[in-house]
């Protein structure tokens, strides 16, 4: 492989497990999907495709092989890729539909039979952290319009674990730095001794989070983020993401 190619590929990485872990709805097996595309770039180097995108297309590849396709779900694997990669990564829906060996027209019918789907799915109360009041609004409004309910709001650490131990979310949004009030990672660690519930984390920064070598979230939204980033980011996470062996 080139070294110019090389490159790419490493800083397309953190970018790589973002959509990997979403998919999967695991950091570990996330991870290892990534590994095992990066193996099959290492065989197959000549991809007309950038570097990041390449990336895209062995992970989608390698997650249709495992899935188990006899586990029903609203959205199809197919559309889960579809959404993820033209949301979460922020890719034009041309080059969503070329990663996925797809045609625009095909890519655009998948994408709007998935936001049906999306708005019919089962909704879920939602506990926000975050140590911003305005932001936290923001959020409020974004998660009402994507027809959650507001379990809560935790501006601080310790008000996360208390909130959580009294409303019992579905899910928890956080964000991973509240200020003086603490760190969300830790009021999600303190929270997950107690119960099991799915979480998503907003960062600005997720290329300084997603960097494999320690225990990190499965699920990231960039912030800001736009509600159908969080629609399909929260139906992954409830579903626990692509089934694999």
């Amino acid at each position: 492989m080139p070294d110019s190619q090389r490159s790419e590929l490493i800083r397309a990485l953190p970018y790589a497990r973002r959509y990997a872990r979403a998919l999967t709805g695991s950091q570990s097996r996330g991870d290892l999907l990534v590994a095992e595309s990066l193996r099959a770039l290492a065989i197959r180097p000549t991809d007309r495709l950038p570097a990041r995108l390449s990336l895209y297309r062995a992970i989608s590849e390698k997650a249709a092989s495992l899935a188990d396709g006899d586990v029903p779900h609203s959205l199809s694997l197919l559309q889960r890729q579809l959404l993820l990669l033209t949301t979460l990564e922020d890719v034009p829906v041309e080059l969503a539909a070329d990663v996925l060996d797809l045609q625009p027209e095909a890519a655009a019918i998948e994408i709007a039979s998935a936001h049906e789907a999306l708005r019919s799915s089962a909704q879920t109360s939602i506990l926000i952290v975050e140590d911003e009041p305005i932001i936290a609004m923001d959020i409020e409004d974004i998660v009402a319009r994507c027809g959650h309910t507001i379990a809560g709001v935790a501006h601080t650490q310790a008000e996360a674990v208390t909130l959580a131990k009294s409303t019992k979310p579905g899910l928890i949004l956080a964000d991973i730095n509240l200020g003086e009030g603490g760190d969300g990672m830790a009021a999600v660690a303190e929270i997950m001794q107690s119960m099991d519930v799915p979480v998503i984390f907003v960062t600005a920064y997720p290329e300084c989070l997603l960097t494999g070598n320690t225990v990190e979230p499965s699920f990231v939204i960039t912030k800001p983020f736009e509600p159908l980033a969080l629609a399909i980011a929260t139906y992954q996470a409830t579903t626990g993401g692509v089934p694999t062996p």
